[in-house]
């Protein structure tokens, strides 16, 4: 394995790692919602489809962070998630239908 390789390895799996697709379609909603929680964001769910839209705009619409540099992270995220959203979307329709919304604070759908 070569260094650029790994160099490029690295910064793909950090950026995965932030982006809101891969925290609400990769993770359990269990993680996801706490993951918004920590954030004191005031959705109280996200839709499965585009959930890592949602999820970035969940994170803006939360109260400001000192320092302000989330902010511009989760702006250029959205490119991200709206990119990975769009590949996932058969799956996410799936699980809408058959799971329902991801509750943020309550489980808003019965099981």
């Amino acid at each position: 394995m070569t260094i650029k390789m790994a160099i490029t390895l690295g910064i793909c799996s950090l950026v995965l790692s932030g982006c809101g697709t891969a925290l609400t379609v990769m993770q359990n909603e269990e993680d996801a919602a706490r993951g918004l929680r920590k954030h004191k964001t005031y959705c109280p769910s996200i839709p499965r489809i585009y959930s890592g839209l949602s999820y970035d705009f969940c994170v803006l619409n939360a109260p400001p962070e000192p320092g302000g540099y989330l902010a511009s992270f989760v702006l250029l995220d959205l490119a991200l998630s709206g990119v990975g959203d769009t590949v996932v979307l058969p799956y996410t329709i799936y699980r809408q239908v058959i799971d329902g919304n991801i509750g943020i604070y309550w489980r808003t759908t019965p099981r």
